[in-house]
């Protein structure tokens, strides 16, 4: 079989920057194992294998891998799968598909643009899981080399999830998270007493105009040390902020921009928004667009 094989970097316009993900178009005739391979070979944070629906529920299953493993969901993965389903299909008109994933049936919109795809994911259900304290808070805080007055007293640790968890950390100052330096083996360690892969380190001091946020996600423990643009943390960052009134809220919805990856080179922005109901987060909503850097095919 001949697949076709997709590198896109999503959340940016430009090649090399955002986040890169693998895409496979017609992933219908792949094994696991060869699903996992080709994650591997590839070496992305994650690779996203589209399969067609066989099911009038949804329009498309997607299946995401890490290098190491398969995970539920991944936020750049599906802006880069449905950006490559635009492109393939030469989508003219907005569209709303569901794709079948690890974390349910979710709904997502593409937009087309003059000259590219605005892709909008639906994320899954916010859960808000354990808020980290004592031992584990003081593992965590030397895990990722910061004092424990760098955090912002009014923002708890805590687990949050729209599909996939991750640890929500507030830090005071932009120049604190640029500078930070983690132990990955310190949050490997951790990951497995918490049940929790990611970390999420976030500050309100973006130190660019347009941005509400800027951050950097960790999550060594299913082989990506340092992750360049996350759609599934900035969404429940997203419902984060709405629970505990991190920033000014209208009656009805949250919207704002976070900036990522700018240590490391690979900048990209995300655009969240988060419905509310009752004063509290009820759907939250990711959008980027994406850029195809290279099209192959390979047969196995």
């Amino acid at each position: 079989m001949k697949y076709n094989l997709y590198q896109v970097d999503s959340f940016t316009k430009e090649i090399f920057r955002g986040n890169p993900a693998g895409v496979v178009s017609n992933a219908d005739k792949m094994t696991e194992e060869q699903m996992q391979k080709i994650a591997r070979e590839l070496n992305n944070s994650e690779t996203a294998f589209i399969i067609p629906s066989e099911d009038q529920d949804y329009d498309v299953q997607v299946r995401f891998f890490t290098p190491l493993k398969e995970v539920p969901i991944c936020g750049h993965a599906t802006i880069a799968a449905h950006y490559v389903r635009a492109v393939e299909g030469q989508f003219s008109e907005r569209t709303r598909v569901y794709q079948k994933t690890g974390a349910g049936i979710l709904p997502v919109d593409i937009a087309p643009l003059e000259d590219s795809y605005r892709i909008t994911m639906t994320q899954g259900k916010i859960e808000f899981g354990e808020r980290l304290e004592g031992d584990d808070l003081r593992q965590l805080i030397k895990a990722l080399n910061i004092r424990s007055d760098d955090l912002i007293e009014e923002a708890p640790v805590q687990i949050v999830s729209t599909g996939h968890s991750k640890v929500m950390i507030g830090l005071k100052d932009y120049e604190t998270v640029h500078a930070m330096k983690p132990d990955y083996g310190r949050l490997t360690e951790l990951s497995g007493k918490i049940g929790c892969n990611g970390y999420y380190v976030f500050t309100f001091d973006a130190a660019e105009e347009g941005t509400l946020i800027t951050g950097r996600m960790f999550a060594p423990a299913i082989g990506i040390n340092e992750d360049p643009v996350t759609g599934n943390a900035n969404g429940p960052l997203g419902a984060y902020m709405v629970k505990y009134h991190l920033t000014a809220l209208d009656k009805n919805c949250l919207k704002f921009k976070a900036r990522q990856g700018v240590t490391i080179d690979r900048r990209g922005i995300i655009e969240v928004e988060v419905d509310i109901r009752e004063n509290e987060p009820e759907t939250v909503r990711v959008s980027g667009e994406a850029v195809i850097v290279f099209k192959t095919q390979i047969e196995i």
